[in-house]
């Protein structure tokens, strides 16, 4: 008992870290990326082309003014970063990095907890993400976060009706809601789930995207409108957390389409956990992609597509499975 609560304490520690290190390093390969695609260098002054850039952008935040606004709500105010970056965090929890492994004759399950309805605790955990946006725009006392944060509250809760309906098929396939389970149940290549619902793929890639307010579904921060919508009011560290949340949910979507359609840690030749992460930077990859080729929706047309367009297809998809299933 002893030793497994040592070693379930040194996969949270290990995780907890490599997260943290993945989403910093997230930041600097985005400015590089999306500087390469406008034909310009991205970050280059902070170490062998701007590597250590992360680390100098945490130090200025971490040294800059912490401004409160007058007026605001205090107690709510200082709540809604946490209420963004711990749901980001936690999901992890439940995501399989690999097979089990052996180490000192130890055998290692390279998942901190594995449990039969681990999806339905992903989707509990990513719908309290939104009540970090909405009430860091309403306890802000502007007009712009409040309008950031409504326009987020609409947009995640239409949007997570399809994402969870997406992947509906899945389960069905695989007759489980265990992460590990689904991904065992892609042991050839052709068994992914990217090959066997393709529609249900596609239509899991844009709700992900809504989901965690990217471009071209970025409404909620729109800097054009709403000068950076909900966290306008926001400085220094509890500024810093939301992006923590925002790219760490980049990275748990990404980790849970590898999960889902990819195949998991499945892969020939490679140690299963570098399969893992090939896979999940190459959706990362994408999802920077995306932002540097399509201009930002009108509200009207994000609503208008979430619910005429991407709810009747998650609902096609789920007829269509159990239909194939059937004959």
């Amino acid at each position: 008992m002893v030793t497994f609560i040592i070693i379930t304490l040194i996969k949270i520690l290990i995780v907890f870290v490599f997260f943290l290190l993945m989403i910093a390093y997230l930041t600097w390969l985005e400015r590089k990326l999306l500087g390469h695609f406008q034909v310009r260098l991205g970050p280059m002054r902070v170490g062998p082309h701007g590597l250590l850039q992360p680390f100098a952008d945490g130090i200025k935040l971490l040294f800059k003014e912490d401004v409160t606004p007058a007026k605001v709500n205090k107690f709510i105010y200082n709540l809604a970063p946490l209420l963004t970056f711990i749901p980001a965090l936690i999901i992890m929890a439940v995501i399989p990095f690999g097979d089990q492994i052996k180490i000192f004759g130890q055998s290692i399950n390279l998942v901190i907890s594995d449990f039969n309805m681990g999806i339905l605790y992903v989707f509990a955990v990513t719908s309290l993400s939104v009540y970090g946006i909405v009430l860091a725009g309403w306890s802000s006392n502007n007009k712009y976060s409040l309008l950031g944060g409504l326009r987020s509250s609409a947009q995640m809760i239409s949007y997570e009706v399809s994402l969870a309906l997406s992947l509906i098929g899945v389960f069905m396939i695989a007759g489980s809601l265990s992460l590990v389970e689904i991904v065992k149940s892609q042991d050839k290549l052709f068994s992914w789930f990217i090959f066997r619902q393709p529609l249900g793929f596609i239509l899991y890639l844009v709700c992900a995207i809504a989901e965690t307010n990217r471009a071209p579904f970025d409404l909620p921060e729109a800097d054009n409108e709403l000068v950076a919508g909900y966290y306008t009011e926001y400085s220094s560290m509890k500024f810093a957390m939301f992006f923590l949340g925002e790219y760490g949910s980049m990275i748990n979507v990404s980790a849970l389409a590898t999960t889902l359609f990819l195949g998991g840690w499945q892969g020939p030749f490679l140690p299963p956990v570098l399969w893992f992460l090939i896979k999940v930077c190459a959706f990362l990859f994408f999802y920077i992609w995306v932002r540097a080729t399509l201009p930002r929706f009108r509200y009207d047309q994000l609503m208008n597509f979430g619910w005429k367009v991407l709810l009747p297809l998650t609902l096609l998809n789920i007829l269509l499975t159990a239909t194939i299933m059937v004959l």
